[in-house]
């Protein structure tokens, strides 16, 4: 199977938290489970600070540790996400920061031909805005909400100079989700037009 120009619409939800936090995005088949990463960074969006993992099934995908190597624990550098979505892959698991332990369901809710006037990765649509890192899980989390959206709480001051400014936890950041997401499909298109040159391929 070709995964030239084809692309999957995930739908990437926080475990754990009600209301729910999710992003929908498109992503090429093309792409590396660690980019795929780079992704979700991007829509949360996350910082990229700590470990991730990928899990479908009982098989678990990530960076290689160099002094620690695990044989059960494939690359997710050199992985594709066509190559681990062919056997109809409904739902797999995405995990980041092993401490605060952000467990992502993520849905595939359609797999089809990409849109040629289109740059990929790109952000669709979603809801509420994700933890800030460090912020110690998801009891943590619902601990620093609370003191954040309540003036009178007595961590109120104290939380947000920890988080360096206002929080609201019902806000979307799309122009940051869109601009990191622009950067990253960007970077794609230079990689390919590259890729293209090397071989000859340039229109």
């Amino acid at each position: 199977m070709s995964y030239v120009d084809r692309i999957a619409r995930l739908r990437i939800t926080l475990d754990d938290i009600e209301p729910a936090i999710w992003r929908t995005v498109e992503v090429p088949l093309t792409m590396t489970l660690k980019g795929l990463h780079e992704v979700i960074q991007a829509a949360m969006p996350f910082e990229d600070y700590h470990l991730f993992a990928f899990r479908f099934g009982d098989q678990r995908y990530a960076l290689p540790d160099l002094e620690w190597p695990d044989p059960k624990t494939r690359n997710a550098k050199t992985t594709k996400l066509g190559t681990v979505l062919e056997n109809a892959v409904e739902t797999f698991v995405y995990v980041y920061d092993f401490g605060d332990n952000w467990q992502h369901t993520v849905r595939v809710e359609a797999i089809g031909s990409a849109d040629p006037s289109v740059e990929y990765p790109r952000f669709l649509y979603g809801a509420r805005r994700a933890p800030p890192e460090d912020v110690g899980g998801t009891i943590g989390f619902e601990e620093f909400v609370d003191a954040v959206t309540k003036p009178r709480h007595r961590e109120h001051k104290a939380m947000l100079k920890w988080y360096g400014g206002p929080f609201d936890p019902d806000d979307v950041p799309v122009d940051t989700v869109n601009e990191r997401m622009g950067k990253l499909a960007r970077r794609r298109t230079l990689g390919k037009a590259g890729f293209a040159k090397s071989r000859g391929l340039e229109q």
